[in-house]
């Protein structure tokens, strides 16, 4: 039973499964259209808001070190998921990979945990997006009732209209074909990375290097925690990393890291790209080197703009052009943060379909999920599916506290990555690898251990929450997964042995 749980698809029948017609993706995508999906969905709300708290709270004007520290985070997941893709070009990501080098009980874990942290992100930045969309339509005078958008405090009912409309416009993108997908994704990411730049450009203008003093403010005592808000680290070690300090930093970075969630989209669209094995690497560093980039100038900018200790936590990109004595410009970047969560809904959405999908052809979810469409060769099934639910979701919650989940799943998917590209390393090394990870094992030890490290600086009720949904997924694992797993038939059918039973059933 233990090496049944832990039995690997090798990559030539991973690759070969997706040239089955009835599950077939079309291959249209280049590297310049994974670069924008890159950009598109990393570019959304961190930008706009998560550099006034990281900055206000753990690190003053060297939150753009914090990006930094993220960013490198986020570069070394990158190597790692670059070596894959190349490698294993087919749709699920960490799902894939895993299933190739840890066997099937691990790939369940991640491909479970993929899909609770695209499905919930997108559900968030739909909230987020409507959010926007409703402050918007307040500044010019335009308002929806309380019952339409989620706000009626008077009877207690609400239902975002404007959120789950966007998801189920962006389901039916999705449905109709990733080229489609690019070219909206394209033209909508032009103008928010516009937007980014006007803020850069014009608020270099209005920056007073007085506000920069100091740059790394001096250390704070944090609050002694003994709630399950505290990070984890303090309730196992006693102690926290402070606010503000060399520390800040680091506190500030696992902040901000939500704002690098979604590069590793990009991979699950490998099995839809024209050439994989060049263009996916490309598109996954590519995009991260671009955002990361943004990302530090911005929170240069917004710094010396406003006094770190006075910035907006909600909006601090246009509290500080406030402060300056340009109001306008917060209509703009408003805007920018609309049209910037549009994509970001979008790519989250596709990713979650892609993974369901591939975990659907494995037989570990329902196969009627693993057919595309005869026309468009879009898994339309998982698509809708996921996007009437997470529709629904996004309606009727808020979903603010659980944000957290999506990056204690990220980050989980980065440890699984990196280790997977040892073991394949040492189980494979005759496959061809047009991109190669550098330093192996080193990079990949990296990776581990500074993933971890931001894991153990969010919430012990986050971690609570993540240990819950996965044992949900175990029982659905070995309740249904484990037995109609494709693997397990083709295994059986070639040995002539009877398949076995699943978990609760003699052996």
């Amino acid at each position: 039973m233990s090496s049944a749980l832990f039995r690997t698809k090798n990559v030539e029948q991973s690759i070969q499964d997706t040239e089955e017609p009835e599950h077939a993706l079309r291959k249209s995508l280049t590297a310049l259209d994974l670069t924008v999906f890159g950009v598109g969905v990393i570019i959304g709300t961190g930008i706009f808001v998560l550099t006034g708290a990281a900055a206000r709270d753990s690190a003053g004007p060297a939150v753009s070190l914090s990006f930094v520290v993220a960013g490198v985070v986020c570069a070394l997941a990158a190597l790692c998921y670059a070596e894959f893709a190349s490698t294993l070009p087919v749709a699920g990501s960490a799902y894939t990979f895993s299933y190739a080098s840890l066997g099937e009980l691990p790939a369940w874990i991640i491909g479970w945990d993929l899909v609770l942290e695209l499905a919930l992100g997108t559900a968030v930045v739909a909230v987020g997006w409507s959010g926007y969309i409703h402050s918007l339509l307040d500044n010019v005078g335009w308002h929806l009732p309380g019952y339409l958008s989620g706000r009626d405090g008077a009877s207690g009912f609400g239902f975002d209209i404007l959120a789950a409309a966007l998801v189920l416009v962006l389901t039916a993108i999705l449905v109709v074909g990733m080229k489609l997908s690019a070219r909206v994704t394209s033209v909508v990411v032009a103008i928010k990375v516009a937007v980014v730049l006007v803020v850069i450009i014009a608020g270099a203008f209005f920056v007073n290097p007085d506000n920069y003093k100091p740059f790394i403010p001096k250390p704070q005592s944090a609050e002694a925690a003994g709630n399950l808000k505290a990070p984890l680290i303090q309730l196992m070690f006693g102690w926290a990393p402070s606010n503000f300090g060399v520390m800040g930093i680091f506190t500030a970075a696992s902040v901000v890291f939500f704002a690098f969630i979604g590069f590793d989209v990009v991979a699950t669209a490998a099995e839809e790209t024209r050439n994989p094995q060049r263009d996916v690497p490309r598109g996954i560093l590519g995009s991260l080197i671009i955002c990361t980039t943004l990302y530090v100038a911005v929170s240069i900018v917004v710094t010396g703009m406003q006094k770190y200790s006075r910035l907006n936590i909600k909006a601090p990109l246009a509290d500080a052009f406030k402060s300056t004595g340009h109001p306008w410009f917060a209509g703009l970047i408003s805007f920018g943060a609309a049209v910037g969560l549009t994509t970001v809904c979008m790519i989250l959405l596709l990713g979650q379909s892609r993974v369901f999908f591939a975990m659907s052809r494995d037989g570990l979810l329902p196969r009627f999920f693993s057919h595309t469409h005869p026309r468009f060769r879009t898994p339309y099934r998982p698509t809708i599916l996921l996007g009437v639910i997470i529709a629904i979701v996004a309606g009727f919650t808020s979903l603010s506290e659980l944000a957290e989940l999506v990056n204690i799943g990220t980050l989980f998917a980065f440890i699984v990555v990196a280790i997977s590209v040892i073991i394949l390393r040492r189980t494979r090394p005759d496959l061809e690898r047009s991109f190669r990870t550098p330093l192996v094992p080193v990079i990949p030890i990296l990776s581990v251990c500074a993933s971890l490290w931001l894991m153990l600086n969010l919430p012990a009720e986050t971690w609570l929450r993540f240990a819950i949904w996965m044992l949900i997924g175990l029982v659905v694992y070995f309740l249904y997964g484990r037995s109609h797993s494709r693997l397990r038939e083709r295994e059986a059918a070639g040995t002539g042995r009877t398949p076995q039973p699943p978990a609760g059933k003699a052996l």
